[in-house]
């Protein structure tokens, strides 16, 4: 699994586009494209967001566990 595949799977996911994301992120598109593809490490409090918008854990951001949800 590639570093940040699965902030683009849960995007995805969503029928998001990039340029959604990075507006509720507060970051332009092309830095969140870099997020996605692991040009770029996503600083902590961006990661948080990002758990949140999702409603799941920095730990599944980051691949550190399989379970997608807290409540899992």
């Amino acid at each position: 699994m590639k570093k940040y595949e699965r902030i683009r799977n849960l995007r995805e996911d969503k029928d998001l586009t990039q340029e959604a994301v990075a507006a509720y992120l507060h970051v332009s598109q092309r830095t969140y494209s870099r997020y996605e593809n692991g040009e770029r490490s996503i600083p902590t409090e961006t990661l948080i967001m990002l758990a949140d918008f999702h409603n799941t854990s920095v730990d599944y951001l980051l691949g550190r566990t399989d379970k997608i949800h807290f409540l899992d």
